[in-house]
């Protein structure tokens, strides 16, 4: 399982240009049965994003095609997690 932080950046006023892009590779990523949820890092920092049933290597190749990290609106971070105890209603994530 993996936490992705999409921290703004350097380009971040550049935002509206690239969001619906953006959304599109959000939408790419739930199609795709990668992503299990995505949010808002607040207060107004950028973005969150629960990731499952992906490699890294895929994963790191996939948020690099982000238009938003592309052009550097954000910078990405992969935080990987083996899980060690779960809620039962979670236990898909142990597989």
């Amino acid at each position: 399982m993996f936490v992705v932080t999409l921290r703004f950046s350097k380009n971040r006023e550049r935002a509206g240009e690239f969001i619906a892009d953006h959304k599109a590779w959000i939408q790419k990523g739930f199609d795709q049965g990668m992503f299990l949820m995505v949010g808002s890092l607040q207060p107004n920092q950028g973005g969150g994003i629960l990731a499952h049933r992906v490699s890294r290597e895929e994963l790191e190749r996939f948020v690099s095609s982000d238009p938003f990290v592309a052009e550097e609106v954000v910078s990405a971070d992969i935080l990987e997690i083996t899980p060690a105890r779960l809620d039962e209603r979670l236990n898909f994530l142990a597989a």
